[in-house]
C-alpha cells in the first residue's frame, strides 16, 4: 500500500473511532470496507487499534466502543478516563486499580505524568489492572485518597 494511501486508511480509521459507535474490530472492517479500503481484514485493524493506543470504554448511549486516546501525549482525567477506572484499593505496600478491558496501560500513563509530588514512584499496567508503587508507605493513605479524588472512585 502506497504511503499516500496508508495515510488515508489512517484518517479513515481515526475519523471512524471518533463516532464512538463501533463495538467490535469485524465492525470497523466492514465500514472501512464500505470506504473502498477492501484489503483491509481484522487481523490489519487489530494491529491499528494497538498501535493507536484504542481502548474499549462506553459511549454516550452507554454502549461498549472502541475509542482513540486524546491525541496530544498524555491523557487527562477529564472527560471519558473516568468511566475507565472500576475501582481503586491498597494493601500494606501497594495501590490496585481495576480498569474497563484494555485501559490500564493508558491509565498508567497518566499516573507516570503525576509522579511523585502525587505519591506515585512507578506504576505497572497489564489489561485492566494497574500496580502503584508508591513513594512512601508511610503515606499510602494520601495517595489512595488523591487517586480517588482524581477518579470520583466512591470504592
Amino acid at each position: 500500500m502506497s504511503s499516500g494511501k496508508q495515510e488515508d486508511l489512517v484518517r479513515a480509521f481515526k475519523n471512524l473511532l471518533k463516532e464512538e459507535r463501533f463495538g467490535s474490530q469485524s465492525e470497523i472492517v466492514k465500514a472501512l470496507q464500505d470506504q473502498g479500503y477492501a484489503n483491509v481484514n481484522q487481523s490489519k485493524v487489530s494491529r491499528m487499534l494497538s498501535k493507536f493506543g484504542a481502548v474499549r470504554t462506553r459511549n454516550a448511549k452507554q454502549q461498549m466502543v472502541y475509542c482513540l486516546p486524546a491525541e496530544l501525549g498524555v491523557p487527562t482525567t477529564s472527560s471519558q478516563l473516568r468511566n475507565l477506572v472500576v475501582d481503586i484499593d491498597r494493601n500494606e505496600a501497594m495501590v490496585v486499580i481495576k480498569t474497563s478491558p484494555g485501559a490500564a496501560q493508558l491509565i498508567a500513563r497518566l499516573l507516570d505524568s503525576l509522579g511523585k509530588a502525587e505519591g506515585i514512584l512507578g506504576t505497572i499496567a497489564g489489561d485492566d489492572t494497574i500496580f502503584i508503587c508508591p513513594t512512601h508507605i508511610t503515606q499510602i493513605d494520601r495517595t489512595l485518597r488523591t487517586l480517588r479524588g482524581l477518579f470520583a472512585a466512591t470504592n
